[in-house]
């Protein structure tokens, strides 16, 4: 295989991986094609990939890929393969408004009139050996992404936005690099704009330290203690083990494995930095506001031919008015140079001119 792609300036890759009862993916098949033909790597048969590597880090070499964030995670955590030049189907087919987040399966349909078999999905990719269905389905997954790729490419041209896909793809990396970092984990925690200063200090470690615990015995977050336990037990601060009682869904195993370290931590977190309050959800008024924005880019996508999607999401519109609320507007990068800065800032300027918040 390596002496027949060594010289391929293109190659189409996908994983298959199971993640379902483990915090790291475990990455059972590496599918690799030049176009014409398709090679299934089993990971699990070697011990050193650095040929593997070689291959597919080499900056001459594209690589495409579809919806590939979760690849690029395995194959850098599992194999140490770091990638940068890649190509991913998903991203070129919203930025040429074929549809937004379309999986591989219906993006071929749409494509190429064809339809895959979803019956392998969940199968048991780490089991030996696989069977002929499960091949045939990896098989497909890059069976018709170099074609893909050419089509797209052509429409990305003929449209004027291969700028806007490179920009893209640089954010998809730093999207996935931003995954490992998990210290503003505890902001995401649902219910935690309740919690006081003191409160949302004890959370921010407790999440922390759970984040390493899952790590370290590979087990997702949820199974070590889940997030509503963090935050009820940063709600209370409790000082002993018997205060743990009645808190719904801390089970008397997880007491007596992690009681005393929560304790630790629980009194710890009372000499960490100062956490800044978390923001309450919008009142009413401000929530019309937000609709008007969202509307906005509504209209703006249609007259752009691009998925609404790739203009602007919730989260940051959210943010930009909760900054103009504190009479502090504040853009996110991608809003003031780069393809949207042209249409979504001034856009959305003239609403929040023309608003009163309350």
């Amino acid at each position: 295989m390596l002496n027949h792609l060594v010289d391929c300036h293109l190659l189409a890759v996908d994983t298959e991986f199971i993640r379902t009862n483990t915090f790291h993916p475990k990455i059972a098949l590496v599918q690799i094609s030049d176009g014409d033909q398709c090679w299934l790597v089993d990971v699990l048969a070697f011990q050193t990939f650095e040929n593997l590597k070689e291959l597919l880090e080499a900056p001459h070499r594209q690589l495409i890929f579809h919806a590939c964030a979760e690849d690029l995670e395995v194959l850098e955590y599992a194999l140490n393969i770091k990638l940068k030049t890649i190509f991913d189907t998903q991203i070129a087919a919203g930025i040429t408004n074929i549809g937004y987040s379309m999986g591989y399966a219906r993006l071929v349909a749409q494509m190429f009139d064809v339809e895959l078999g979803k019956q392998e999905t969940r199968s048991d990719w780490l089991a030996r050996p696989l069977t002929d269905k499960q091949k045939e389905y990896a098989a497909d997954d890059v069976f018709y992404l170099h074609k893909m790729h050419s089509l797209l490419v052509k429409e990305l041209e003929e449209q004027n936005r291969s700028d806007w896909f490179d920009e893209e793809t640089i954010a998809l990396h730093e999207m996935v690099s931003s995954r490992k970092n998990t210290d503003e984990y505890y902001a995401r925690v649902k219910g935690a704009w309740k919690l006081g200063e003191k409160s949302l200090r004890v959370l921010k470690r407790l999440c922390n330290w759970r984040e390493m615990k899952a790590r370290q015995r590979d087990k997702p977050r949820g199974h070590v203690v889940k997030d509503g336990v963090l935050l009820e037990l940063a709600r209370r601060m409790p000082t002993t083990l018997a205060n743990f009682n009645g808190i719904n869904d801390l089970h008397p195993g997880q007491i007596k494995r992690y009681g005393l370290e929560l304790l630790s931590e629980i009194q710890m977190a009372g000499a960490d930095e100062m956490v800044r309050p978390l923001p309450e959800p919008l009142n009413k008024a401000n929530a019309s506001v937000l609709k008007v924005m969202r509307n906005c880019l509504g209209d703006m996508a249609e007259e752009l031919s691009i998925p609404q999607e790739y203009l602007a999401n919730k989260k940051e519109l959210e943010a930009i008015l909760r900054s103009a609320i504190d009479n502090d507007c504040q853009w996110p990068v991608r809003f003031t140079q780069g393809w949207r800065a042209p249409h979504v800032r001034p856009a959305l300027e003239k609403i929040l001119e023309s608003e009163d918040y309350q």
